[in-house]
């Protein structure tokens, strides 16, 4: 668990897209005017999914060997972490970027499922499944296919392509990841251990093999889009997304060193592990407000992960509602950008920060949200569709 230190963490730089659009203006545009949702139901049938905007990969990625060599979860992630750099002013200037520390939330890349398919269609068949598929393994599985797998490429990636070569940490583990990113940059800002971070991650919903896993543990989603809290009272589920986000943290004399602006401030980040016991996840959550409510300043605005699985998303409802019923205005975001798993938490920070910003309220989606004022403060809580509870805290700046 991670708290606050005695230094002020900024955030200075974001970079996001999603199904929504692409940067900071067109997910506030969007999310205030209630626009969307960008659903694909056909080409993942019968799984929705909410798609990536069309990008031009060119103004973040300019060289065309680097496009080529990477998986679309990785060129997701390179792109939103090139806005956020550019957002905080720091794009391009090497010196600044030699000390700028990263840290990356992702998954474990993309199978090949043409090759997956090829092998299990082969093997039905097969006088010897076993030896044909040893030799499926050192043929068609090359070592190169498993080297572009490895998470830590996305980081690898983005120091190639931008420069980014202070110390770099990775982390996988579902919404975890994301959640001890965020915490873990914040942490160490703090702490005086770092005075400037790029933090984020990636996720493309858009591929059979994560749909097939989601599916096999049973938290998919299967009908006609509808909004997270309406999805857990006719059997619940996840819809995924894919998004990118990415931020710059920065301690509160770096920043004002260097003349940058802050977008919002930290106040806090708390994260927990349950066994996801009856209760557990809102009892890990009473403590992370309770360590967090201090901070609290004005009108309240409340950004839910909630995934829209059964059981999980009513307790977390529960959870939330005195918060609502206090003034406090909830948004389930998942329900305009999708799941995203590693990436979640982070994006929700992110456009908590834009909308602390660009002022106004998101628009309800669904469920008991409510229209609201501009937020002075801004609570993000998320748990993971399995494991893995986390919180922050945001004022504006």
């Amino acid at each position: 668990m991670m708290s606050a230190g005695d230094r002020s963490v900024w955030i200075t730089g974001i970079g996001i897209v999603s199904s929504l659009g692409e940067g900071q203006e067109a997910h506030h545009e969007a999310l205030v005017a209630g626009a969307g949702p960008n659903v694909d139901r056909e080409r993942f049938a019968p799984y929705p999914v909410h798609p990536i905007v069309p990008l031009e990969l060119d103004r973040q990625i300019p060289k065309k060997g680097d496009q080529r060599q990477m998986e679309p979860w990785q060129r997701i992630g390179t792109y939103a972490a090139g806005l956020a750099l550019e957002d905080a002013g720091v794009k391009g200037d090497e010196a600044l970027l030699d000390r700028t520390d990263m840290i990356v939330a992702a998954g474990g890349g993309e199978r090949d499922a043409e090759v997956d398919s090829a092998i299990v269609t082969a093997l039905r068949d097969a006088e010897d499944p076993e030896r044909l598929l040893n030799a499926k393994l050192s043929t068609e599985l090359r070592p190169t296919l498993f080297l572009a797998q490895l998470p830590n490429l996305l980081a690898g990636n983005i120091s190639i392509v931008h420069k980014v070569t202070g110390s770099s940490r990775t982390l996988m583990g579902e919404e975890a990841a994301g959640m001890s990113a965020i915490s873990s940059a914040h942490g160490r800002i703090a702490a005086g251990q770092s005075e400037i971070c790029l933090v984020g991650g990636s996720y493309n919903a858009e591929r059979w093999d994560m749909l097939l896993l989601l599916e096999l543990g049973g938290f998919q989603w299967r009908e006609d889009y509808a909004p997270v809290w309406e999805r857990a009272a006719h059997g619940g589920g996840v819809i995924t997304g894919s998004v990118g986000a990415f931020l710059v943290l920065e301690s509160e004399s770096h920043a004002r060193a260097r003349g940058a602006e802050p977008i919002a401030r930290i106040s806090g980040v708390q994260t927990d592990y349950t066994r996801r016991g009856p209760g557990d996840a809102a009892a890990a959550a009473r403590r992370q407000l309770d360590a967090l409510a201090g901070g609290i300043e004005g009108s309240l605005a409340v950004f839910s992960g909630a995934t829209g699985i059964a059981g999980l998303t009513e307790e977390e409802q529960g959870f939330l509602q005195p918060l609502a019923d206090g003034g406090g205005s909830v948004r389930a975001l998942g329900s305009a950008i999708g799941h995203g798993l590693e990436i979640q938490f982070p994006a929700l920070v992110a456009l908590a920060a834009i909308n602390l910003k660009h002022g106004g309220s998101f628009a309800p989606r669904g469920g008991n949200e409510r229209p609201a004022t501009a937020p002075d403060s801004a609570l993000v809580n998320c748990w993971g569709h399995w494991r893995g509870e986390a919180m922050a805290l945001l004022r504006k700046a």
